[in-house]
């Protein structure tokens, strides 16, 4: 069963991130980052977010992401910067060289695309159990849904280039294309992807 995601779901879907993405930065920031950007996601207007459920009726894959990407991101930061800040800071103390990376995440409003008919798709992850089952394919239809339902004509999101053969797959069977393939500060060579939903 897919349905929207709701604020009493954030702990569950920080846990199926953590278990999705082990290593990758916003993993490294936190729980408590984690839960901060998916609450911020449940209560903007702009927000778009589903969960599947396992059979117990638990948050086991979800899907999130926005319409008008770039105006979301300018209000989250806006109104929660600070508590984003916070949030990362016991990690920053860890390993203070990642504060220029952390200040990079903070002013990422500035380098996606912009425009109300536009939707960005920032995350899905499915737990190890429900993959394999269609699960993702179905998430990610209703997110396509949702963003036409509020006028969007396109959607995009980023994924890794390298050692991603599945991910990348995955999207392209959907119906994405590449339109650009760029590299970030730190080496990740990056996939970005279209689809027109018009």
């Amino acid at each position: 069963m897919i349905r929207r995601m709701q604020k009493c779901d954030i702990e569950r879907v920080v846990a199926v991130h953590l278990s999705s993405f082990p290593g990758f930065f916003l993993s490294f920031l936190g729980p408590r980052f984690l839960a901060l950007y998916y609450a911020g996601i449940c209560s903007s207007p702009e927000g778009i977010g589903f969960v599947s459920l396992n059979p117990a009726g638990d948050p086991a894959g979800f899907v999130v992401g926005t319409s008008n990407p770039r105006g979301f991101y300018k209000t989250l930061l806006k109104r929660d910067g600070m508590k984003f800040f916070l949030a990362s800071l016991g990690f920053i103390c860890r390993k203070p060289l990642i504060a220029k990376r952390v200040a990079r995440a903070l002013s990422y409003p500035s380098k996606i695309p912009t425009g109300e008919e536009l939707a960005g798709l920032f995350s899905i992850g499915v737990m190890p159990e429900m993959q394999g089952n269609g699960t993702g394919k179905k998430l990610v239809l209703e997110f396509i849904k949702e963003a036409r339902r509020k006028g969007c004509k396109k959607v995009f999101l980023t994924t890794d280039r390298d050692h991603n053969d599945n991910v990348n797959a995955f999207y392209q069977k959907m119906g994405f294309k590449i339109e650009r393939q760029y590299d970030t500060p730190e080496g990740r060579r990056m996939n970005e992807y279209w689809m027109e939903i018009s």
